[in-house]
């Protein structure tokens, strides 16, 4: 398979003013492509700008929320009418939450599929008569919760198994037309997702000593995100936390999931000791 190039293409990058959406934009922008920034926060573009302006690349920024449907709609043309059509879509918008269930308001569980899923259902329709077009590329960031039991993020694995059920049906949907879907699925990356996670009221649940160990940076995460895409990939399974959760939720669910008991239960300790 001839590797892709992303030399003079067009690249949507949803969440793009922090963490992981940044520094994908900041990679796929010295890897020559043109960047087309969205975030709903404006200040963080802001900075973004600077960034991108510094690399030497060419770039659009835009706020919007992925929630809103014709925001996205908007978005995608916009996109289309300053540059003829977008290559890549990259389905980075999302948040957290952490708390189990029975301690959740329902309104938090629909905050996140909105986001999570819909968001990324919105800009993807949006965007997809172009991908067509172009024969481009999906990526969207899932994570080990979207093919694994995350215990007390009910609402959080939830929205991520939504997006291997979406996207790989859509997958086989575009394989005549030409259009790769790649689902990249980290463990724990240091940005701000975790320290912003919804608790079940939705206020901010604090840190979680859940995040043991070293975190990955989001260049490295970037990084390998690009390999992946030049390649034809469809799966990422980004360290080896990650890896090793796809083959014990396999092969061994049993083991899996008391170990993910274990560690919540450190967790919930540790919060009732006087943790965040």
């Amino acid at each position: 398979m001839t590797q892709r190039s992303f030399e003079d293409k067009t690249v949507v990058v949803t969440g793009a003013a922090g963490g992981l959406g940044r520094s994908l934009c900041l990679h796929f922008g010295a890897a020559g492509a043109r960047i087309a920034a969205l975030d709903r926060d404006a200040e963080g573009l802001q900075i973004l700008t600077h960034d991108l302006a510094a690399q030497g690349c060419e770039f659009h920024t835009q706020t919007c929320d992925v929630t809103d449907a014709a925001a996205c709609a908007q978005a995608m043309q916009a996109v289309h009418a300053r540059w003829g059509g977008i290559d890549i879509l990259v389905n980075n918008a999302g948040i957290a939450h952490r708390s189990a269930l029975v301690a959740t308001r329902l309104e938090v569980i629909r905050r996140v599929m909105d986001v999570n899923f819909f968001g990324a259902v919105h800009c993807t329709h949006a965007a997809l008569t172009d991908l067509r077009a172009a024969r481009g590329l999906i990526i969207t960031i899932s994570s080990v919760a979207g093919f694994s039991p995350l215990i007390g993020r009910t609402g959080y694995a939830a929205s991520k198994h939504a997006l291997h059920g979406f996207f790989d049906s859509l997958r086989a949907e575009l394989a005549d037309d030409g259009v790769g879907v790649l689902l990249v699925c980290p463990s724990f990356i240091d940005t701000g997702i975790d320290r912003a996670a919804l608790g079940g009221d939705g206020r901010p649940a604090g840190h979680s000593r859940l995040t043991t160990g070293r975190q990955a940076t989001p260049d490295e995460v970037a990084q390998a995100i690009l390999q992946a895409a030049a390649h034809g990939k469809t799966l990422l399974l980004f360290s080896p936390t990650a890896r090793l959760a796809w083959w014990l939720s396999r092969c061994w669910p049993t083991l899996y999931t008391a170990l993910m008991r274990r560690r919540l239960q450190g967790e919930m300790t540790a919060q009732q000791q006087g943790g965040d």
